[in-house]
């Protein structure tokens, strides 16, 4: 048996001697072996082998090793190499032991030091010009076996030879894309010559697809799947101490080329034909192209027509054209190697070329006066004939009708002085091209601009007052400029200068920043006197300043809080779910009063928007829902007083579900619904209600009643035997509220009764222990079928009576009286 197992395996049956040969083994497992004697009485016991066998042939020291040769040998090192031995002698090398003798002595001395088992070594530290033999032994796990025979004496010295190359390749070389290709060859020299592969002079690296392989006496560069950057002059160098030799290779990685290059340009239209043109490949795969495939197709079609596949050059003339037809042309490259993915055109309509000037692109005003304006534009597409003529056009913003501004010609300058123009009036422009063939379509009209003269710096502000302050601000107010320099007003520019300094600083950074003639100067310091100023700002630039006449001290002047409401709150407010709720009141007091709004004593909703703005104060609540009703107010507090006002808003929504519903008196073919009014109507009176039905097999609702104003409705037409859901929901002015649903499905079926008495119940048969009864089905079922008749029996003269069982036909034997 194996030593990892446990069942014994029979070997011979029949063996007369004392000993027996066992087949069929497996080398290197180990085994147990038994035998017993048998004789006419019978077999007797076994005898066991007391340890496992491992099965191997027998273990001998090696033989010698083989073909020990000196492969290199400088003036203080020689390399050599050995093939194993013929036989191992039955067991693994472990080790090599590697010897040497000084050409003089007797012994050999040992060479290697720790275990070694690759069969190639070199030996160094030698002294230039000693001369050593070497031989080499193999050892297993018997021991040392018979030593090589000797080298040849080698004396230590350089070898010097200069380096030779043969390659298998030629200087040209042509693969195709996709395919392997190696470039090999063998070179020697002493000492071991260096080897180089450059492309293109730049030296080849190793990748995925590019490996290179050296040995002592032979080179090889492969490229796997190759590609056209592989393509390129390939250089081979080997090279020692004594000289180099170079091998070259010039490898042409060859392909279909790669697509014409685009666009594909229409030199000609016409309405029966066309010329192309476009651009060589950029990648002609590395052979010249042959000639090119030309194609069309009618852009409303899927096939496409062969023009010619003979030309060479980058031009072609398509004939054959329907006019008006719109058409895609479509270009392949070819070489020896294949054809090129195609280059494909836009779509171009047949038709003659020459067309009426495009339109000029929004024509640009300049140098404007209160009569004249100058208008420029660029020059647009000429059709296919020059430009002969331009048509300026003017009208004045609110009128319909374009005017020319002259009858002569203008042409080549694309600038007009437009004269004539009324003082103050706005005027647009635009410009039309014109050619032999016709006058092309209007440009878009340039910005509006109005006549009238540049525009100067405008006079400083008339009247320049403080009209209200408090403990940190002071309002300004004053009139418009005198003279605006002939230019909107921008806005003002307030400063203020503290009493006894004397830098002037900005209270508003940009004019456009306070467009009103009135300002409020803010972070003032309480109990200090300021001056203040106030200068005009228009395009051309700040008018000079205007002075308020006298210092103003800042301090409060108090006022109690004033509220003058808006008409959203002047009464009830009542707003549809889903717009938007704005409440809002002009505020006045001195110092302005805190604000503060309410709903039912609580604060309002997060969702509420609260402005508050140095006149007033404004309250906003997006997309309201019913629970945004209630009633808001409004607080203003100062040290002076407090005031508040409160207005009630109702949010008009559509109602909520009905209550309580409720289903009674189902019958085969009907039921009776009822249900109580939603808690809430939604803010307005509850118009009617729909009532719907749906079979429980069935995913749709079927309207049964959508006018009724009643809380209640009886449900007819059903189906009998079917099982029903019911759902209700009220409308009002603004919708249908959600529905309410009955939980349970109800049957439609007659309301079942007990069934009436048997009829005729008489015995037909009787033992001393057994009575057999019959009877008749009674008058009446009670709505259903009869499930069974219950018999019991009462003994003479007892009150109660005892139940026998329950039978579904109508006999019954009666036993065990």
């Amino acid at each position: 048996r194996e030593s990892d197992h446990r069942a014994w395996t029979p070997v011979s049956c029949t063996v007369t001697r004392q000993n027996a040969t066992v087949q069929g083994l497996t080398e290197g497992k180990a085994y147990f072996f038994r035998i017993a004697a048998e004789n006419i009485i019978g077999m007797g016991p076994f005898t066991e082998t007391t340890k496992e066998i491992v099965i191997r042939d027998p273990i001998t020291v090696p033989d010698r090793p083989e073909d020990l040769e000196v492969k290199a040998v400088t003036k203080n090192s020689v390399t050599l190499t050995w093939n194993p031995p013929k036989y191992n002698g039955g067991s693994d090398i472990t080790m090599y032991v590697l010897e040497s003798r000084l050409i003089g002595k007797e012994k050999f001395h040992k060479v290697t030091k720790e275990k070694m088992l690759d069969r190639k070594y070199t030996v160094e530290g030698l002294k230039e010009g000693d001369t050593y033999e070497y031989r080499v032994s193999a050892c297993n796990i018997v021991g040392q076996g018979k030593p090589s025979f000797c080298t040849k004496p080698i004396t230590c010295k350089d070898e010097i030879a200069p380096p030779s190359l043969d390659l298998d390749f030629r200087d040209k070389l042509i693969v195709r894309v996709g395919e392997a290709f190696s470039l090999t060859g063998r070179y020697s020299g002493k000492p071991a010559p260096k080897v180089t592969w450059l492309k293109d002079d730049i030296v080849v690296k190793e990748d995925d697809r590019t490996k290179i392989k050296t040995t002592p006496t032979t080179l090889c560069l492969g490229v796997l799947k190759s590609v056209r950057g592989d393509s390129g002059k390939y250089c081979v160098t080997v090279e020692n101490s004594t000289g180099s030799r170079k091998g070259f290779c010039q490898v042409n990685v060859v392909d279909r080329p790669s697509p014409p290059v685009g666009p594909v340009i229409f030199d000609e239209v016409h309405k029966d034909h066309m010329v192309v043109s476009w651009k060589p490949p950029l990648d002609d795969g590395g052979s010249e192209i042959t000639n090119y495939i030309i194609e069309k197709k009618d852009a409303h079609r899927d096939v496409w027509m062969p023009v010619t596949s003979a030309t060479v050059k980058t031009t072609c003339k398509i004939p054959k054209l329907l006019e008006g037809r719109e058409y895609q042309i479509r270009i392949y490259a070819e070489n020896l190697y294949g054809i090129s993915d195609p280059l494909v055109s836009d779509e171009m309509k047949a038709k003659d070329r020459f067309r009426v000037p495009d339109a000029p692109e929004q024509p640009i005003i300049k140098d404007v006066t209160k009569d004249s304006a100058v208008v420029v534009w660029n020059k647009p597409y000429d059709g296919g004939k020059p430009i002969t003529n331009y048509i300026v056009e003017k009208k004045e913003t609110m009128a319909t009708r374009w005017v020319r501004v002259t009858k002569d010609p203008i042409f080549p300058s694309t600038q007009f002085k437009v004269p004539d123009l009324l003082e103050g009036c706005q005027y647009e422009f635009r410009v039309s091209a014109e050619n032999e063939i016709g006058v092309g379509d209007p440009s878009p009209p340039s910005k509006p601009i109005f006549a009238r003269d540049p525009i100067a710096k405008p006079s400083p502000p008339v009247n320049p007052e403080a009209v209200d302050k408090t403990k940190n601000s002071v309002d300004l107010s004053w009139q418009p400029p005198r003279h605006d320099g002939n230019g909107k007003i921008i806005g003002y520019l307030v400063e203020y200068q503290k009493v006894g300094d004397e830098e002037w600083k900005k209270a508003n950074l940009t004019a456009d920043s306070c467009p009103e003639t009135k300002y409020k100067v803010t972070g003032l310091t309480e109990g200090l006197t300021y001056k203040f100023r106030v200068k005009a700002v228009n395009a051309a630039g700040e008018s000079e300043p205007a002075y308020v006449p006298d210092p103003v001290e800042v301090k409060d002047r108090l006022e109690p809080p004033e509220l003058i409401l808006d008409a959203n709150m002047a009464r009830e407010q009542h707003v549809k779910a889903g717009d938007t709720l704005r409440l809002s009141a002009v505020i006045k007091g001195v110092p302005f009063p805190k604000v503060s709004w309410k709903k039912e004593d609580r604060e309002v909703s997060p969702k509420a928007d609260i402005e508050v703005t140095g006149v007033g104060s404004k309250l906003e609540i997006r997309n309201t829902v019913h629970e945004d009703g209630g009633i808001y107010s409004l607080t203003v507090e100062n040290p002076a007083g407090s005031k508040t006002v409160s207005v009630k808003v109702v949010v008009l929504d559509k109602p909520g579900p009905p209550r309580n519903l409720q289903i009674s008196e189902v019958r085969s073919d009907s039921c009776y619904l009822t249900w109580m009014e939603p808690e809430d109507d939604g803010g307005s009176v509850i118009t009617n209600y729909v009532v719907e039905r749906k079979d429980v097999a069935s995913a749709q609702w079927v309207a049964i009643s959508s006018s009724s104003k009643k809380r209640s409705h009886m449900a007819k037409y059903l189906i009998e035997g079917t099982q029903y859901l019911f759902r209700v929901a009220a409308e009002n002015q603004f919708g249908r509220g959600p529905y309410v649903e009955t939980l349970k499905p109800i049957k439609a079926i007659d309301p079942l009764h007990p069934p009436g008495p048997p009829k005729n119940l008489h015995h037909v048969d009787v033992d001393k222990t057994e009575v057999s009864l019959v009877w008749n089905r009674p008058d009446r079922d009670g709505g259903a079928e009869i499930t069974g008749y219950l018999v019991e029996y009462q003994e003479d003269g007892a009150d109660e009576w005892t139940k026998f069982q329950t039978v579904p036909m109508l006999d019954c034997v009666v036993t065990g009286l």
